[in-house]
């Protein structure tokens, strides 16, 4: 369970620390853009997006078991964190990540971090498919204008509640959005290396202040940004609260433990290394206190800012620690440019993540797959929308689980009746 950074650190030079350093800040101006947009649609402040990604995102680079892991708020926890946010407030969403800290941190203890192997592959590729579309469906309000006072959080009441509100749509948002859609997509092709995610963002949010559009943005509806990190602090617990976030926590360590692993497999591939699965779980859980101590969000390994790490040359975690310190100087330096940002073009940045978490590339092949298989990922999929996440991943799990003892042909238990 020894933290990676001490086995890359043996034989580290001037060189790698340049392309460390220059990686570290690409991912930074990729990860503050979405770190801010997570929190938004998670229903939270903004700063705590950004606070969860200095915070976890250092501690995770510093204690993983990745070399090139890149750790911090991420979309899966969106559909987690609103709904906790909502039943149980903003107090109840610390002291469940709390919670799931210590249960990952007991998790990495016990060398737990290989079980994720059981986690049945289509249940995986079904929630995180789910979670992709109540993405894409909580940012059609702020991507169309939309005038509403509330988005109601079940899915199936926020369609109807979305379509009567039509009438208020905004053209100039919905361009906005469009426009900041294309900009990424063109600048991902024709300069992949360069952090196309805040350029985009930035450019159209620009173009919103400075020709004074009739365009929401941060600054408008959750006003100044900090520029600082707050103190530590932490709500009274009570065991009556422990107990009715006991849930919500066993959740929120699942989608850490299960994301972070399976990020630092992609990263695996991608540099041809092999992460330590314990280290990973123990700092997933360490970071995920260390949020909660100061306020922030659930967090995890972030495939996507892990790969743009990965690509931009960064090798060790000293980029990972550097992009969570270059996120806090900009919120030392810049904190007031955040409020500019325009709604509309973060809610186009989250549309296109949710796009690029559903994997569409994918999806022939999981229908050309097994029927059980193809079952199993709908039936995930289909409750993740329509009911609830912890519903879907036990379900999903619980029927995975048994429909690979059915292939293995595990004869029937040979009961004997009691005698009494």
């Amino acid at each position: 369970m020894k933290p990676k950074i001490l086995t890359t650190l043996q034989d580290y030079d001037r060189g790698q620390f340049l392309a460390d350093l220059l990686a570290g800040i690409t991912v930074a101006m990729v990860a503050i853009p979405l770190s801010l947009a997570i929190a938004i649609a998670s229903g939270a402040d903004p700063a705590k997006g950004l606070v969860t990604a200095v915070v976890a995102g250092f501690l995770i680079s510093l204690l993983g078991g990745s070399r090139v892991q890149i750790g911090g708020p991420t979309g899966a926890f969106i559909v987690v964190v609103f709904g906790v946010i909502a039943a149980h407030g903003y107090d109840g969403l610390v002291i469940a990540t709390l919670m799931a800290g210590v249960i990952l941190v007991v998790a990495g203890a016990l060398r737990a971090g290989n079980l994720v192997s059981y986690v049945p592959e289509p249940v995986v590729n079904g929630f995180t498919i789910g979670i992709a579309v109540i993405i894409a469906t909580s940012q059609i309000k702020d991507i169309f204008g939309l005038q509403m006072q509330t988005v109601p959080a079940d899915f199936i009441e926020k369609l109807p509640a979305l379509w009567q509100a039509r009438d208020s749509l905004s053209g100039m948002s919905l361009g906005v959005g469009l426009t900041t859609m294309v900009l990424i997509v063109l600048l991902r092709r024709a300069a992949p290396r360069w952090p196309g995610l805040i350029v985009a963002v930035g450019a159209t949010s620009a173009v919103v202040a400075f020709a004074d559009l009739p365009v929401d943005t941060i600054g408008a509806r959750f006003g100044a940004m900090p520029d600082r990190l707050p103190m530590p602090s932490f709500p009274a617990v009570t065991l009556a609260r422990v107990t009715e976030l006991l849930p919500s926590a066993f959740v929120i360590a699942f989608l850490a433990g299960v994301e972070s692993l399976l990020s630092a497999m992609v990263a695996d591939r991608m540099i041809g290394d092999r992460h330590r699965a314990n280290a990973e779980v123990l700092a997933q859980g360490f970071a995920n206190i260390g949020s909660a101590f100061f306020g922030g969000l659930p967090a995890t390994g972030a495939i996507a800012r892990t790969a743009t790490n990965v690509r931009a040359g960064g090798r060790t975690p000293v980029a990972g620690i550097v992009h969570a310190l270059v996120i806090l100087l900009v919120m030392m330096l810049a904190a007031p440019l955040a409020g500019y940002l325009a709604m509309p073009a973060l809610a186009a940045l989250l549309i296109l993540t949710a796009w690029n978490m559903s994997e569409p590339h994918k999806w022939r092949g999981y229908l050309s797959s097994r029927g059980s298989d193809v079952f199993l990922l709908l039936l995930t999929l289909v409750l993740t929308v329509v009911a609830d996440l912890a519903v879907a991943i036990g379900i999903g799990v619980g029927v995975g689980l048994a429909l690979r003892l059915r292939r293995r042909n595990v004869p029937p238990a040979d009961w004997e009746p009691p005698s009494r």
